[in-house]
C-alpha cells in the first residue's frame, strides 16, 4: 500500500512535484507491518507445517523395505540319528537371502493424529509470537510518529517567535533612525533572531533524522515535506479488558501442552499392522531343503513397547510443570500490565489538568506580549524587556504543545497497552 497524496485542485499526472504527502498513524502502522521482515515468517511457518503434515500423513502409507543378507556360520543344526534308506540333509553353513518386506499400519494408538495436532498447534504458537513482535513494532512506530508531531509543533512555535523578533527588529530600526533607541537594542534583537534560526535548524535536522528512521520501518523514503496527520483524540475507558497478543500466546502455549499430554499417552498405546514378506534365498523356509527357493510370509503384527511407561509419569509431570510456569508468566504479565495501565490513567488525568492551566497561561502571556509590543513601539520598554515577554510566551506555548502531545501519546499508549 502506497502513501496517500493530497492533490489540491491539480491534475495528478502534471503536478507531481507540487504534491503534498499526507501520512496517518494507521497508514504508518500498516506499512511498517507489511515491510517488517518478521511478517514474512507467517508464510514460512505455514509452509513448514504443510511439509511436516505431509510427512506425517505418509505414515499411513504401506512401508516397503528390501533386505539382502549373506552369512557364514560356524555350525548348523544336525539330526544325530541315522536311519536306513533315509538321509536327513544338513543345512549349509553359507546362507543367503534377499527379501522384500511390506507393512501397513492398522492401528497406531492415534500417534500420527496426535502428532499432526501438535504440529498445527506449534504453528499457531509461532504465529502468535510473530503477533507479539508486531505489537512491539506498532508501539515503536507510535513513538517515532508522535515524536515527529512534537517536533512539528516546536517548529511552528519557533517560527512564531521568529515573526515576533522580526517585528521587534523593524520597530527598533525605526527608533534608531529617529534617534530614540540605541543600536545595542537592535544588535540584541538581531542576535536573538540568529539564535532562533539556529534552533529552527536543529529542530528541522532532528525531524529529518526521525523521518528517515520512520521511513526505514515503512520501507519507503519520506520526504521532508511530508505532512503527518494528528491522530484523532482517543477516548479512554478504564473498564476495557486487556486484549494483548501475549495473552493469546500464553493460551496457545497451554493448548499445546495439553496436546502434548495426549501425544504422550498415544506413544504408549499398542500398535497393530499387517505385514507381508517375500524373498529368495538358500535355504528357504524349509531349512532341511538344501537349495535356493522362493518363499513368503504374511500376517498381523502386534507391537507394544512397555519401555515408555518407565518415564511416562516424569514426562507427564514435566508437562504439568510447564503448564504451571506458563500460568505464572501469564499472571505476572497481567499484574505488570494492569500496573502500567493504572500509571497511564493517572498520567492522562494529570496532563488533562495541566492543559487547562496551560491554555490560561498562554492567553495571559499573549496579552502581556501584545502590551509589551505596544510599549516597545512607544519606547516605554527596552529590547530586553520585550525579549523577556516574547520568550515567556514562547515557553508557555512550548509547554502547551508538549503537554498536548504528551496527552495524545499517553492515550495512544494506554490503548496500545490494552491491545486495541
Amino acid at each position: 500500500m502506497k502513501l496517500l497524496f493530497l492533490l489540491a485542485g491539480l491534475v495528478p499526472g502534471a503536478l507531481r512535484a507540487q504534491q503534498i504527502q499526507l501520512l496517518t498513524l494507521e497508514q504508518a502502522q500498516e506499512l511498517a507491518q507489511q515491510n517488517y521482515p518478521i511478517t514474512r515468517q507467517r508464510a514460512l511457518l505455514r509452509q513448514a507445517e504443510e511439509y511436516t503434515l505431509e510427512n506425517l500423513n505418509r505414515g499411513y502409507l504401506p512401508q516397503l523395505a528390501f533386505i539382502g543378507q549373506a552369512t557364514h556360520q560356524s555350525d548348523v543344526t544336525e539330526v544325530p540319528v541315522r536311519l536306513p534308506n533315509l538321509e536327513i540333509p544338513t543345512p549349509p553353513k553359507e546362507q543367503y537371502k534377499l527379501t522384500a518386506d511390506v507393512s501397513q499400519v492398522v492401528y497406531d494408538g492415534g500417534l500420527i493424529r496426535q502428532q499432526k495436532k501438535v504440529e498445527q498447534l506449534n504453528t499457531v504458537l509461532e504465529e502468535q509470537k510473530v503477533e507479539v513482535e508486531l505489537h512491539k513494532l506498532r508501539d515503536h512506530v507510535n513513538q517515532l510518529y508522535l515524536g515527529i508531531l512534537l517536533l512539528d509543533g516546536q517548529l511552528e512555535q519557533v517560527k512564531l517567535v521568529q515573526q515576533d523578533l522580526e517585528t521587534g527588529i523593524r520597530k527598533v530600526e525605526a527608533q534608531v533612525k529617529n534617534g530614540v533607541s540605541f543600536m545595542s537594542n537592535l544588535y540584541l534583537l538581531q542576535a536573538e533572531l540568529l539564535k532562533n534560526n539556529q534552533r529552527l535548524a536543529e529542530l528541522q535536522a532532528s525531524r529529518n533524522a526521525t523521518l528517515q528512521t520512520l521511513g526505514l520501518y515503512l520501507g519507503e523514503p519520506l520526504d521532508e515535506n511530508v505532512v503527518l496527520a494528528t491522530p484523532a483524540a482517543t477516548e479512554v475507558y478504564d473498564h476495557k479488558q486487556i486484549q494483548r497478543p501475549e495473552l493469546k500466546l500464553y493460551a496457545s502455549q497451554q493448548t499445546l501442552l495439553e496436546q502434548q499430554n495426549k501425544l504422550l499417552l498415544a506413544r504408549n498405546m499398542p500398535r497393530t499392522s499387517l505385514f507381508g514378506q517375500s524373498g529368495y534365498g538358500k535355504p528357504g523356509l524349509n531349512f532341511l531343503l538344501n537349495k535356493a527357493d522362493w518363499w513368503y510370509i504374511g500376517g498381523l503384527r502386534l507391537n507394544w513397547s512397555l519401555g515408555n511407561f518407565y518415564t511416562y509419569r516424569n514426562d507427564k509431570n514435566l508437562i504439568d510443570v510447564s503448564q504451571q510456569l506458563t500460568e505464572l508468566q501469564r499472571e505476572t504479565f497481567l499484574l505488570n500490565t494492569n500496573a502500567q495501565l493504572t500509571q497511564q490513567l493517572s498520567e492522562i488525568d494529570k496532563l488533562q489538568q495541566l492543559l487547562e492551566a496551560d491554555r490560561e497561561i498562554v492567553t495571559l502571556r499573549e496579552k502581556v506580549k501584545t502590551a509589551a509590543n505596544a510599549q516597545l513601539t512607544n519606547g516605554v520598554i527596552t529590547a530586553n524587556d520585550y525579549l523577556r515577554e516574547v520568550y515567556a510566551e514562547d515557553q508557555a506555548r512550548q509547554t502547551l504543545i508538549l503537554h498536548q502531545l504528551q496527552l495524545l501519546q499517553a492515550k495512544i499508549n494506554y490503548k496500545t497497552t490494552l491491545g486495541y
